[in-house]
């Protein structure tokens, strides 16, 4: 029924647009376009896909589309500037009409002028940076320069703005467009991180500068902070077409142990011969003890160093929700027929306290546990008597906690007909 109104009355309006005359429906469209940026944007799209200008007038046309945009999307922006967000609709809406503005610029002939207009609309959020677009605003702004000019015409606008980001943003379009000096710079304000030295030795190297490049990296390897990844493999790249072997190894070592998993573990055994490993085994064996317990336990049961394994997983608290818990709780199940009253006992912590009310979803975690608890007594230990002991007791410490009831009945096999 509504559908057959809504066909009516576009029929109707069909039916009046054809009895105006043109000057009636032009006073019409801007009348609307003017009072509504959205609606300006659509005609504008709609006219240009089908009316063909000269070169000038299609470049004004573009602008006006692009400065609709605009329009249309600054209120939401400012709403979320101001108070430092909004709601997901909102952020959501904002951000698709910012990459449409990126888009439309990335494809339009805007003139320089209107271009540097548009950067000073964009300029005042990037400044203030509480929006939680500064992606999409950069994207925006990026996309708002043409050739060398605008490029350099926007390093220096975000160099006024005499923030942090805007800065590292600047210094990075002077090092895209060549401007050396202005580069060199901006760089020198702060070398603290590995990504800072990083950043000028890959600048000198690519300046031809191959000595100052090295120099410049092992400083960062003695004085910087922070994630050193970059630097390390830069290094380790000049080390290994110098035919430096050691200390190609040594700078692998350090990257594969900072974060060491049993994967990066793997990788850097790969690169090492039979003799080189023996060197570096006692090592990485002493890293290991450093690792993340999770990826502990997986280096362990790699090396089939059983007994550590089982003690490393014995100091964790189970849980089937914390992250890397499915790893622990997959090592635990390849242990169970060599350690199976240690693994049990892991089990059992699991199951935490039965004798408290607690929400529904805690008797979920709390059922997965007791299943699991149930196979080490019925599958692994042979002893289902001790099972069944157990599970009354539970069972009947519990009779009017019904949720709990409920969820173990779900997950462990003939709870309900204890």
């Amino acid at each position: 029924m509504r559908k057959q109104k809504k066909n009516k009355a576009a029929s109707r309006l069909g039916e009046i647009i054809q009895a105006s005359d043109t000057a009636v429906l032009r006073q019409l469209v801007e009348r609307l376009a003017s009072a509504r940026p959205d609606v300006r944007r659509e005609c504008l799209d709609f006219l240009q896909q089908h009316v063909a200008l000269a070169p000038p007038a299609k470049a004004d046309a573009e602008a006006e589309t692009v400065f609709a945009l605009w329009q249309e999307l600054e209120p939401d922006l400012a709403e979320l500037d101001e108070y430092g967000g909004g709601d997901h609709d909102t952020e959501d809406h904002v951000g698709e009409l910012l990459y449409e503005l990126f888009t439309k610029l990335k494809k339009s002939h805007l003139t320089s002028d209107d271009r540097r207009s548009l950067l000073e609309e964009v300029l005042p959020y990037i400044r203030s940076g509480n929006a939680g677009m500064d992606d999409a605003l950069y994207d925006v702004a990026y996309a708002a320069c043409s050739d060398k000019e605008d490029w350099r015409h926007l390093a220096q606008r975000l160099e006024e703005l005499g923030k942090d980001w805007p800065l590292d943003h600047a210094r990075r379009i002077y090092r895209k467009i060549g401007d050396q000096d202005k580069f060199l710079a901006l760089r020198s304000r702060r070398m603290e991180y590995g990504a800072d030295y990083h950043d000028l030795a890959t600048f000198y190297w690519e300046q031809g500068d191959r000595e100052q490049a090295l120099v410049i990296a092992r400083e960062g390897m003695r004085k910087g902070k922070g994630r050193m990844d970059d630097l390390r493999i830069f290094l380790a790249d000049r080390a290994k077409k110098s035919g430096d072997r050691q200390g190609y190894l040594e700078l692998q070592f350090s990257q594969a142990t900072e974060r060491l998993s049993l994967a990066s573990y793997q990788a850097f055994k790969k690169l090492c011969s039979a003799e080189e490993w023996k060197t570096f085994e006692p090592r990485m064996h002493a890293a290991t003890a450093k690792a993340w317990p999770e990826q502990q336990l997986k280096i362990h049961l790699h090396r089939e160093e059983y007994d550590q394994a089982i003690r490393v997983l014995t100091t964790l608290p189970y849980s089937d929700s914390r992250y890397g818990a499915d790893d622990a709780l997959k090592i635990a199940a390849q242990l169970e027929q060599r350690y199976p009253d240690q693994v049990l006992a892991f089990y059992m912590l699991g199951l935490g306290n039965l004798n408290q009310n607690s929400p529904r979803e805690t008797y979920a975690h709390k059922a997965k546990a007791a299943e699991k608890v149930r196979h080490m007594w019925v599958d692994i230990i042979k002893a289902p008597a001790k099972w069944e002991a157990w599970a009354k007791r539970v069972k009947t410490l519990n009779l009017r906690r019904s949720a709990l009831q409920q969820e173990f009945a779900k997950v462990v096999p003939d709870w309900s007909t204890l």
